[in-house]
């Protein structure tokens, strides 16, 4: 079975901060990675354009060999492993968009871009995006890859049939809240027995926490996922469920895919990349999806960066091979070879990034994913936000899937979070 880029992003989002920030030791010596003219990239199945890769391997090769590594398995383990080891670290590693709080600290570890120019470059990425990879110290760590912009993935028909707005603009326009989002799901239930707007509970509840500018652990490290902006999502989410617009159904299953081919399951929230997933795994209902904004305002999941190692004895030809692969013209074609979507808005004008998308109704989805991209909000993140985040998304599920009770389920959360926030020094 392939792995979607949804469900790689879930791995990610397994770990804990204890993992991820454990082995980098900041202010030592590091070891040279590559060696002669060897210059080594690490990064993972569908993290770059293998078109762009091999153009660069191609337009560099009289001046270095650039080696190419897919990592496959735990990609953040492994690197924070080599690293830990101090050989054989390559000299440009990826670094996935969930992860990059927890490299923050260890800054010391990778090449100030900044020192390297890329402060010229700036203009031309989102800016949140880029200070994603801003350390505490000022330093710039990673290069934008790609970005997720969520979207609302719905299909045309059925919403006609159920009496809702039915064209992207008007689905954009008329279900621009939440609360008009889950009425409209009320009115779908009534008119179409047995179908529901949401397919869970968690997508509710990640993409209203995407939509704010704090998270679960503040600047101070001081733990605030008991605050109201957390516990506004929770309320949301688990609203939907009360309200009864929400499939029992588990997603990816046989019964998932047969009823979201037949109409019962016509609508997701869910970032760009899931354009991709959707088109995997639902072929037979090509024509019938259109996209629309996500109710509530712009969100994002997923996205990465590039970074230059101090391992790398040519820090200076290690970025113009990066900021090459990732100029605007590259990061279309990331785009349009594997669903990256760019971090470039330069990309979004571009003739093969507005072509008419059949799977879509031909609808240039561009139209939508672009804008969402450029307004999402610039955020904190905290390196202990994955594990501190966690006990309250699985808590959450638990409402969603089992029908847990949600304030003994939000007691549950807090208390896994005290203890977590207890061991990792996180004042609570």
């Amino acid at each position: 079975m392939r792995l979607s880029r949804r469900g790689l992003l879930r791995a990610g989002l397994a770990g804990t901060a204890a993992t991820a920030l454990g082995g980098l030791t900041s202010g030592c010596a590091v070891p040279t990675g590559s060696t002669g003219r060897n210059m080594v990239l690490w990064y993972w199945s569908g993290g770059l354009s293998d078109t762009v890769v091999k153009e660069a391997k191609a337009r560099y090769d009289n001046v270095v060999s650039l080696k190419a590594q897919q990592i496959g398995g735990y990609y953040r383990s492994k690197l924070i492993t080599t690293m830990a080891g101090r050989a054989h670290i390559p000299d440009i590693a990826g670094l996935k968009g969930e992860d990059m709080a927890s490299y923050l600290p260890n800054a010391g570890q990778f090449v100030d871009l900044r020192t390297l120019g890329a402060d010229k470059l700036k203009s031309q990425y989102l800016d949140w995006k880029w200070q994603q990879a801003v350390a505490p110290d000022g330093s710039l760590i990673g290069f934008p890859i790609d970005v997720g912009p969520v979207v609302h993935y719905y299909q045309q028909a059925v919403f006609e049939k159920a009496g809702l707005p039915y064209e992207p603009d008007d689905v954009s326009k008329e279900l621009d809240t939440w609360e008009k989002f889950f009425a409209a799901g009320e009115q779908l239930k009534r008119r179409i027995p047995g179908t529901y707007i949401l397919t869970d509970v968690g997508s509710v509840f990640e993409m209203s926490i995407g939509q704010g500018t704090t998270r679960f652990v503040d600047r101070d490290r001081h733990f605030i996922g008991d605050g109201e902006h957390v516990r506004a999502c929770w309320d949301r989410a688990v609203e939907a469920k009360r309200r009864g617009i929400v499939s029992d159904i588990v997603t990816g299953t046989p019964d998932s895919i047969s009823a979201t081919e037949k109409g019962q399951l016509p609508s997701q929230l869910n970032a760009s990349w899931a354009a991709g997933d959707l088109k995997l795994q639902y072929p037979k209902t090509e024509g019938k999806w259109r996209v629309a904004n996500c109710p509530g305002g712009p969100s994002n999941v997923g996205g990465s960066f590039l970074s230059i190692t101090k391992a790398c004895r040519e820090p200076e030809r290690a970025f113009e091979i990066i900021t090459w692969m990732l100029n605007a013209d590259n990061q279309a074609q990331g785009f349009v070879e594997a669903g990256l979507f760019p971090s470039t808005p330069a990309s979004y004008e571009m003739k093969k990034l507005r072509e008419p998308d059949p799977f879509f109704g031909d609808q240039i989805t561009m139209d939508v994913f672009g804008p969402a991209a450029e307004k999402i909000p610039v955020a904190f993140n905290s390196p202990y936000d994955i594990a501190l985040g966690q006990p309250i998304r699985d808590e959450i599920k638990n409402v969603g899937v089992l029908g847990k009770d949600p304030e003994k389920a939000w007691s549950d959360a807090m208390s896994k979070c005290r203890r977590i926030a207890e061991h990792l020094g996180v004042s609570y």
